[in-house]
């Protein structure tokens, strides 16, 4: 296994450390906290007494004793420690959003450049799962596409602090966050998959006290065909999600976490299950993605990855423009 070194113990780091584990993809060798007391209380949690810990960032990308760092810190920190990561010679996997704005994309691109033995990646976890691809297959095979609505919207236990008149990380604009960043970015990573670059997008979203949006509808223009996403973090949804071909609709029970696939035909007389069961650990796919790329040094499979990340995020900024949230990382 590679050894892997993780900035953030969160819930979600744990998760993926679990999938890296179980995937027998990568083994942690080292933990980044601002306190002591974190970074051990993690090994401890995730059985990895023999990692070194670090408070702060200089000792901690100037260890030998990684090669990949997996970054889930606030979104707007990313960018910077993405940056030392590539520059003390890591491999990055970023959880989305990666980068806050096409400017740090851009010069993210153009460091990595410099670097060409080094690999980033943006956790976007879905595109990997078995389910995704079956999605693609199925549309692909559609006798046309009519458009699509996809659907995410999970209510946060931090909207809570919100509404007593705080401000957590995720909803807040000095930390690049809110609804489009933090669960649009799986519909709009669905849609650019599936459908391609759009001509045009439009974002109506309902904005928080904090300045950043809870949920909203947005819309993604396409040359003979819109797709439609709806999400928030201020609500819990149950609604399914469709792609529509015509007399065929591809019903998918979440956008976010594709968990059943069905094909309707003839009027709904006909349904036919497509999907398989997922992972237990929903990231166990993209932990043995990003492991095989690096071991196999596959550039073709990693550029292609890169290029979709450039696209999320210009048509993430694209949206948030439509809408006009202005995050601190704008004005740098």
């Amino acid at each position: 296994m590679q050894k892997l070194g993780i900035i953030g113990t969160n819930w979600i780091t744990g998760q993926f450390v679990n999938a890296a584990r179980e995937a027998e993809a990568f083994e942690l060798t080292a933990v980044y906290s601002r306190t002591e007391e974190k970074a051990e209380q993690f090994k401890t949690d995730y059985t990895a007494p023999e990692a070194n810990t670090y408070t702060t960032l200089t000792g901690f990308f100037g260890s030998r004793g990684f090669e990949t760092v997996y970054i889930a810190s606030p979104n707007s920190l990313h960018f910077k420690q993405a940056k030392q990561a590539i520059e003390a010679g890591k491999n990055v996997i970023v959880e989305k959003p990666a980068f806050s704005n096409p400017d740090e994309m851009a010069d993210m691109i153009a460091l990595l450049a410099d670097h060409p033995d080094q690999f980033l990646f943006e956790a976007a976890r879905q595109i990997h799962e078995a389910n995704f691809k079956i999605v693609q297959d199925a549309i692909a095979k559609l006798p046309s596409i009519n458009g699509a609505t996809l659907s995410y919207m999970k209510y946060s236990s931090r909207y809570d602090a919100v509404l007593a008149g705080e401000e957590p990380n995720i909803f807040s604009p000095h930390f690049s966050g809110g609804a489009l960043q933090d669960l649009g970015v799986y519909v709009v990573y669905d849609a650019l998959s599936w459908f391609g670059q759009p001509i045009t997008v439009d974002y109506q979203a309902e904005m928080l006290p904090t300045k950043v949006d809870g949920k909203g509808v947005a819309t993604l223009h396409y040359p003979d065909y819109d797709v439609t996403l709806i999400f928030g973090k201020t609500v819990d949804s149950y609604l399914t999600s469709e792609i529509y071909g015509g007399q065929s609709t591809i019903v998918l029970d979440n956008a976010g976490t594709i968990g059943q696939v069905d094909l309707y035909e003839d009027g709904g007389q006909k349904i036919t299950s497509l999907g398989e069961q997922s992972l237990a650990n929903p990231m166990m796919a993209e932990a043995a993605t990003f492991a095989t790329i690096i071991a196999n040094h596959d550039t073709k499979r990693y550029h292609e990855l890169l290029q979709l990340s450039q696209s999320v995020n210009a048509v993430l900024y694209q949206l948030r423009q439509s809408a006009g949230i202005q995050f601190d990382a704008d004005q740098h």
